[in-house]
């Protein structure tokens, strides 16, 4: 296997990985795999961290308050997103609205709202090959948040809207009639 930025590349054989490869690497290693595709996953940097901790806080606490079903992970968390040996994803962020979907694995089929905050080495990953992903899945809403950019770009896959927006505003969150992440909250410095 090639491996070029945080991508691994098969080599010509195309060798195709399943979830047991995933299962298989070595402590530490994380990875994604896509239609038998291994991505690898490099270790997120501070601001990245920070940004995810204060995300999945508004989540979780706009769910509280409002006495919600949906319940939020953060990564890593596991999402076999098709349901089968070949796919399986860890987003930076998700809400799961349907019970059944959540077992002591993660979550079995396709989140409702999943949130990537992108990095250098994931733009291609997240504003590409996710998106098509979590577009012919079933998730409902993909935000992409770019912290060096301060931009979020907001996919509404269940209306095809697309909207974007930077660190100024408040977002409206779409699965939610109620809620928007004002963004100026958001401390990142």
């Amino acid at each position: 296997m090639k491996v070029r930025g945080n991508l691994a590349m098969a080599e010509t054989t195309q060798e195709r990985y399943t979830i047991e490869d995933i299962f298989a690497l070595p402590d530490g290693e994380r990875a994604e795999l896509i239609d038998g595709r291994m991505y690898r996953m490099d270790s997120p940097a501070r601001v990245h961290q920070k940004l995810l901790g204060e995300l999945h806080y508004l989540i979780k606490s706009h769910i509280r308050e409002h006495k919600g079903d949906c319940e939020v992970y953060l990564a890593p968390f596991a999402v076999f997103i098709n349901r089968d040996r070949y796919n399986y994803v860890e987003p930076d962020i998700v809400v799961v609205c349907d019970p059944e979907r959540l077992d002591d694995k993660g979550c079995q089929g396709a989140p409702d709202w999943v949130i990537e905050i992108v990095s250098p080495g994931s733009r291609k990953m997240d504003c590409s090959i996710k998106l098509f992903k979590y577009r012919t899945t079933g998730v409902r809403e993909y935000w992409i948040v770019d912290p060096l950019k301060k931009t979020v770009i907001v996919h509404r896959f269940e209306t095809d809207d697309y909207a974007e927006y930077n660190f100024a505003d408040k977002v409206p969150v779409g699965i939610y009639e109620d809620f928007e992440m004002d963004f100026t909250q958001v401390d990142i410095s």
